[in-house]
């Protein structure tokens, strides 16, 4: 059979098929849109979904070309696909006409940031619906959306895609660029894949919030001023609920210049130093702030991180943090610390509400180089693991990781106190200096760590770790550098402690003590 019979067949069964069933594709050019970069689309984009939606759903269609559009609302079985060579472009708002406005002020607006308390003003914006997607190698690009919040502003718009109460979500292939607030905000999403997404932000990249039943995989993410991929938990759906049943998997987290992934330059003129610098270099994989709901069944594996901080798991807000997983990461070139492990108790929440827990945690494979050493840190660096009096981050296990630090700290640095911050925002950059230069822990109980190799680039005189008010420990083949007349441990009010295969040292138990070197 040749091609010409072969297609005209194809023809003939489909011109059999119901017109409904034909007209499940809905080009936004056939309702008027332009891709000339000049007109506003707004009207015939929302159109199509429209169309489709009453048809029972299908694809909405965005083919090469510039397309300016304000607040695009979605529907439910409805797909947005991005041509090759698409951009759909957030527009500026004009005179007060512009972006949907922002959901009415709600009595728990005050437990969250003002970014996690709206969605309408959003480029992209859904409520309460299922089975929708955002697909195609197009790119969504908001020019026009503010990077930090302007309610004064009647029409202005400050996120790239913001869903709230939606579940079966698909965010598949897509470029962001310049995501205003957030290139992504779900809350209270379930059953939500992200998968090959390139997103270069301006703020946070992705905010997933309230969510169940997440897969986020093989995106590479760049934001230089603020966190990357972060999962929260706030107060912002009205009730606490958990982010639970997390999977980011073969992801690449950067700190490079904003527009510098999309651009393929990857640069650096943007640095923690510079006058006026609002945010130093983030980047970040991060578990909170915004922590109500609590964190469960979390897997972090195979991701990279570059000219970035590393990641954060915190409990601040009376949220439960428990079953977490971490495995197989690389990072270079890490801004502050390469990982942040804290239970405090800002407490940003209704009254009443218990100072949260975090528990079982395991991190493993894990491969670092250059640590530390910016202006803003130059006595931080070492891996932080917090808890605060009468509350305990407990069952941490820390396996196969080995961290080469920026270092160069005196041995001044040993006495520094280490400020409790028990109620404060919790970020590594309210200490600017620890005792250790490889691993501090203060309020643990139930703590293992095994092959374990710490190194610094520049001499530092201050041990590799530093316990305080930790119980039941267990090192065990640890290659740890020091220098001459330095201790390896430093141990404070420590219950249980034991060590063993330590280079440089001989085995050893310690029932209890309340202050103790060991070199």
């Amino acid at each position: 059979m040749n091609k010409t019979i072969t297609l005209s067949l194809i023809w003939i069964v489909l011109a059999g098929f119901p017109t409904s069933a034909k007209q499940t594709i809905y080009n936004i050019v056939d309702f008027g849109a332009k891709g000339d970069g000049k007109t506003n689309n707004t009207k015939a984009i929302n159109a199509a979904i429209e169309s489709a939606s009453k048809n029972g759903g299908g694809t909405v269609y965005f083919p090469a070309g510039d397309f300016l559009s304000y607040t695009i609302r979605m529907k439910s079985k409805i797909t947005l696909n991005l041509e090759q060579g698409c951009r759909l472009i957030g527009d500026q708002e004009v005179d007060g006409v512009g972006y949907d406005l922002p959901e009415e002020d709600a009595w728990y607006k005050k437990f969250q940031d003002y970014g996690h308390s709206y969605w309408k003003n959003s480029l992209i914006y859904g409520d309460s619906l299922h089975d929708i997607g955002i697909t195609g190698h197009g790119m969504i690009w908001g020019r026009g959306l503010y990077t930090y919040d302007k309610p004064n502003i009647k029409g202005s718009g400050n996120k790239a895609i913001g869903l709230k109460n939606c579940y079966n979500v698909t965010i598949k292939d897509i470029s962001i660029l310049h995501g205003g607030h957030f290139c992504i905000l779900a809350t209270g999403v379930d059953n939500l894949t992200i998968d090959n997404v390139r997103a270069d932000a301006d703020r946070d990249a992705f905010d997933i919030d309230c969510c169940k039943n997440v897969n986020i995989s093989n995106c590479t993410i760049n934001s230089p001023t603020d966190d990357g991929l972060c999962l929260k938990s706030s107060f912002g759906l009205g009730y606490a609920r958990a982010t639970e049943n997390v999977t980011i998997t073969n992801c690449q987290v950067y700190g490079y210049d904003h527009g510098s992934l999309m651009n393929g330059t990857f640069t650096t003129n943007f640095k923690d130093e510079d006058p006026g610098a609002k945010h130093s270099i983030t980047g970040r994989l991060k578990l909170g702030t915004e922590s109500n709901g609590g964190f469960r069944n979390i897997a972090v594996t195979n991701c990279v991180f570059e000219h970035s901080r590393g990641f954060c798991i915190e409990t601040t807000d009376g949220g439960t943090i428990e079953d977490i997983v971490i495995n197989n990461i690389t990072m270079r070139d890490v801004t502050d610390t390469p990982f942040f492990i804290r239970l405090n108790a800002r407490m940003r929440g209704p009254e009443g509400i218990a100072v949260g827990s975090c528990r079982r945690i395991m991190i493993s494979n894990i491969n670092v180089y250059d640590v530390g050493g910016r202006p803003k840190f130059s006595e931080l660096g070492a891996a932080m693991v917090m808890g605060i009096p009468g509350h305990y981050i407990e069952d941490l296990s820390l396996s196969n990781i080995r961290i080469s630090y920026r270092g160069g700290a005196s041995k001044e640095a040993i006495e520094k106190e280490v400020a409790q911050n028990i109620d404060s925002y919790p970020d590594p950059y309210r200490w600017h200096s620890l005792p250790a230069y490889g691993m501090y822990f203060r309020y643990v109980k139930g703590l293992r760590v095994r092959d374990v190799v710490l190194r610094y680039l520049n001499h530092d005189e201050r041990p590799a770790f530093v316990l305080d008010d930790v119980q039941d420990v267990d090192f065990s083949h640890i290659d740890a550098q020091k220098g001459d007349g330095a201790p390896q441990f430093i141990l404070k009010n420590v219950t249980k402690f034991t060590a063993h295969q330590i280079k440089g040292l001989e085995d050893v138990s310690i029932d209890h003590t309340v202050k103790r070197e060991l070199k």
